[in-house]
């Protein structure tokens, strides 16, 4: 399943491009300097896959204690369920209600430190904008949690967020060098492309849940007792 996490980075960095695009585009960098340059971007996708696979840990934990409980497969399913659920209803519907309203602090401090980092070119500068980057609110790292969480490890919950955050990372990469090649008529065609994809991980995760038997896709609810009780010894 984390081919689905880099799949979805892939096609959702667009939309990444809309949230975190101006951060991108404004970097410290050396803009005289090509293989300095290319450094630098990469320290700041270094943050920035440093904050995914954090995040990416503690809802890899959540799953786990799931998974232990027993009910892996039922979360699996909802997972799915909730994934297309925030894929298909309208963003401004969710625009009307601030989730993050209690959290607004603590992302305004967030914000502030970020801001402040521009100032200075540092490869350490450039490491923390990458990672603060990555704790900003984002729809689609909200969608690609639900997956690390229906990873039901710590580890693989890390790594589904690494996957996500490296298929975000070449159109992350484009716009620092050139952004007019994303045409108006690009852009809409890649979002449209968006909720398809969305929907398609979600129907797997749903798939993987209903254990029917199809090997490495959706194993036989067997396969996972067996699993689960050999884990347990």
């Amino acid at each position: 399943m984390l081919f689905t996490a880099l799949l979805f980075g892939l096609i959702s960095s667009l939309h990444c491009i809309g949230m975190c695009g101006p951060i991108a585009m404004m970097l410290p960098v050396d803009r005289n300097n090509q293989a300095k340059k290319v450094t630098q971007i990469i320290t700041y996708h270094l943050g920035r896959l440093t904050a995914y696979a954090t995040i990416g840990l503690l809802f890899g934990l959540l799953g786990r204690g799931f998974y232990l409980a027993g009910i892996q497969q039922n979360l699996s399913i909802a997972i799915g369920v909730l994934m297309i659920a925030v894929i298909l209803i309208p963003e401004r519907l969710f625009a009307k209600y601030n989730f993050s309203k209690p959290i607004f602090q603590i992302i305004s401090k967030i914000k502030t430190k970020l801001g402040s980092q521009f100032k200075n070119k540092s490869y350490k500068s450039l490491f923390t904008i990458g990672l603060l980057n990555g704790f900003l609110p984002c729809g689609m790292v909200y969608v690609a949690l639900f997956g690390a969480i229906a990873m039901q490890s710590a580890s693989l919950g890390v790594l589904y967020m690494f996957f996500f955050g490296l298929g975000t990372i070449p159109m992350m990469s484009s716009v620092v060098y050139i952004n007019s090649f994303l045409t108006i008529s690009i852009r809409n065609k890649i979002q449209k492309a968006i909720p398809y994809v969305g929907v398609f991980i979600g129907i797997l995760f749903i798939v993987r849940g209903l254990a029917i038997g199809i090997p490495y896709v959706s194993p036989s609810s067997i396969n996972l007792f067996v699993q689960q009780k050999a884990n347990c010894h």
